[in-house]
């Protein structure tokens, strides 16, 4: 798994997960804001650009390898932040590895199983090689609020993502319910979904917040599935303010 770091191993380390369909690179406008000293930890997940040859397996096989990731990036355990599928898999690490991890913030996470979940795959197969063609790229580029300076990241990474690892992160994404060691995570957890979203995306928000004793929940209005594009300098400072000792 490709994975880009900055920061010294000693600072206090963040680990960035990015969503189905694009990659760390979108993080950009988060970390461009976030202040000097910490140790940014960015991946890009298998499947996704520069870890596009590497087949995305699973969830549970993805998250023993950003396991193995945070142990070697750091000696220190990590504040997790997740988009989308990336926020299921802080849920699942911060879970499944509360040793490994301090804090969680999960951002738009479905933790409600999809109904039917074979029509949404049939549909996803039948229409996955138009995710090459540009101009379906920058259609949903646009749906998920990416930003001029990034287009060409995402244009990249669309265009080398295979129909398996579409097929295989949509299957997880749809039917992730939250595992049971998420009702006994140690750590801070801030959860946020859009008043933009799905209902079911804001009923997941609200099921993680109770499943966890002690959590944070905000609904951010004015936003869709995309708080950290759609509205960067408000998502900064709610990290800032959430990191802050």
């Amino acid at each position: 798994m490709y994975v880009r770091s900055s920061g010294g191993k000693d600072a206090r380390p963040v680990l960035f997960l990015h969503g189905g369909g694009v990659a760390g690179w979108m993080w950009e406008p988060t970390m461009e804001r976030l202040p000097a000293g910490l140790r940014l930890i960015v991946p890009d997940l298998p499947g996704h650009d520069r870890s596009s040859a590497e087949r995305y397996v699973s969830h549970d096989q993805t998250v023993s390898e950003l396991a193995s990731v945070v142990e070697r990036e750091t000696e220190r355990p990590v504040t997790v932040v997740g988009f989308s599928l990336g926020a299921q898999l802080a849920i699942l690490l911060a879970a499944s590895r509360p040793d490994l991890v301090e804090r969680v913030a999960v951002v738009s996470a479905q933790a409600k199983p999809t109904r039917a979940p074979a029509l949404t795959l049939g549909l996803l197969s039948a229409s996955a090689p138009l995710a090459k063609r540009q101009w379906f790229a920058k259609l949903q580029a646009t749906a998920l609020f990416i930003p001029a300076p990034l287009m060409s990241d995402y244009l990249r990474t669309s265009a080398h993502i295979s129909r398996e690892t579409l097929l295989t992160t949509v299957s997880e994404n749809i039917r992730f319910t939250e595992p049971p060691g998420w009702a006994m995570f140690p750590g801070a957890a801030l959860i946020l979904a859009g008043t933009g979203e799905r209902g079911f995306m804001k009923k997941s928000a609200l099921s993680l917040n109770e499943s966890l004793p002690g959590s944070e929940l905000e609904i951010v209005d004015g936003c869709g599935h995309g708080i950290p594009l759609q509205r960067p300098d408000w998502f900064a400072q709610r990290l800032r303010s959430w990191l802050a000792p």
